[in-house]
């Protein structure tokens, strides 16, 4: 048995780079962005009018000026128009070009307009002011979206303005999600006494897809050779495989020696956790070493590599494993950084065994600090808990009693 520490250095050192794929940037939302976006050109690309009103010449309102004849109109979306006469004005809509000859933009509400004749009701404007002048935000060719960021409409929206129809995001694993024991029945089947329905491989399809990732499922029963059979042709096929369940002691526990037959790698199994302990990591066509007490996995580039996730069958279990494991493989696979969130326990927690804990809790936020309030649940096949909690607080286990104050890790599950 291995700590979670050593379990995540092994796992960390098993990402792969899926590539790069070019697709439309409508369809791009939840993605990892894999290019750099450059401004096409001067952001705004001309000074921009920011107010409904009129454009003038500051100097005529410097020498004293306070009334001007309006000379036209300068529609957004229209080309260019001039001030012929510097002591005359025009009439300005939000989003237009600025006309050529003025530099001040003074708005409706503070104007008065009677007979064609603006005149300036406030005592007091500044040179320039309501012109949003060109180049400001970004100039042409600077960088404004760097690579590796998760893409939101946000970012739909800076594609757009710089003509990025088709975008470059970094290529998704195929994942194939797959279930085991005979005790599970299909979700609309009414389960006999002695079964129930089918629900970690639902929860894990939905924890994927909230990392935009998609997947395929599978049910096989505790039979080795239809076990074998199917999961050698799924390591031939896939990237990844999650499962859930038949890793542990049990009778029909096939996975760990199904996993040897089919000349899998096998990185570890069991990590010093709970819930979760008996989880199971392995590679395919690999070569194994070990170095200061860890596995090191070395590539076979010549063949076909799948990453082989083997969860525990209780619900807290792989869904925790997941969170944990496999959410951080992948991040670090698509090259993305993400920052550790941490949390202040709000009650006092005793844990005795010597493995690190991973207790449910609610977060809320008191005094502008997030907060994480213990949930009571009833071990790691309460799937029902994980309604009641939004996260799971990581403790160590270096000691036995935690106190309120105290501050430690959080991987959320709910936003």
């Amino acid at each position: 048995m291995i700590s979670v520490q050593e379990a995540k250095t092994i796992i960390l050192n098993a990402t792969q780079d899926f590539g790069v794929e070019e697709i439309t940037f409508l369809k791009s939302v939840g993605r990892i962005l894999k290019e750099d976006v450059r401004a096409d050109r001067d952001f705004p690309p001309f000074n921009r009018v920011s107010m409904d009103g009129i454009a003038i010449n500051f100097t005529a309102f410097q020498n004293g000026q306070r009334s001007f004849t309006i000379e036209g109109i300068q529609p957004a979306g229209s080309p260019q128009v001039t001030l012929q006469n510097p002591q005359n004005c025009i009439e300005v809509m939000t989003g237009s070009v600025l006309p050529k000859n003025t530099n001040t933009v003074i708005r409706y509400e503070d104007i008065s307009i009677v007979n064609g004749i603006a005149t300036i009701t406030i005592e007091e404007i500044n040179e320039a002011q309501n012109i949003h002048q060109k180049g400001k935000d970004k100039k042409e060719g600077e960088v404004l979206i760097h690579q590796n960021k998760i893409i939101s409409a946000a970012e739909i929206g800076v594609l757009a303005t710089v003509g990025k129809s088709m975008v470059k995001v970094a290529k998704q694993p195929k994942v194939m999600i797959i279930s085991t024991g005979d005790e599970l029945v299909a979700v609309d089947e009414f389960p006999e006494e002695h079964q129930i329905r089918r629900s970690n491989v639902f929860t894990l399809v939905s924890l994927l897809e909230r990392l935009h990732i998609p997947s395929e499922t599978d049910h096989i029963t505790d039979d080795k050779p239809i076990l074998k059979s199917k999961i050698k042709t799924y390591l031939e096929v896939y990237d990844v495989l999650l499962f859930s369940g038949a890793v542990s002691k049990g009778k029909f526990d096939y996975l760990p020696e199904v996993f040897e037959e089919l000349g899998v790698a096998k990185c570890f199994h069991k990590v010093a956790q709970r819930p979760g302990k008996p989880f199971w990591f392995g590679r395919t066509r690999h070569i194994k070493t070990k170095q200061n007490d860890l596995y090191k996995i070395e590539k076979n580039n010549n063949k076909r590599q799948a990453v082989i996730f083997a969860f525990p069958g209780n619900p807290i279990s792989t869904f925790v494993n997941c969170l944990v494991y496999f959410c951080a493989w992948y991040q670090k696979s698509e090259g993305l950084t993400v920052k550790e969130e941490t949390a202040i326990l709000d009650s006092d927690i005793a844990f005795t065994p010597n493995l690190v804990y991973f207790l449910q809790v609610k977060l809320a936020y008191k005094l502008g600090q997030l907060v994480a309030c213990p949930v009571t649940g009833n071990g790691s096949g309460d799937l029902a808990s994980l309604a009641n909690a939004d996260a799971f607080i990581q403790l160590p286990n270096d000691k036995t009693d935690f106190k309120k104050g105290e501050v430690y890790p959080v991987l959320r599950y709910r936003n």
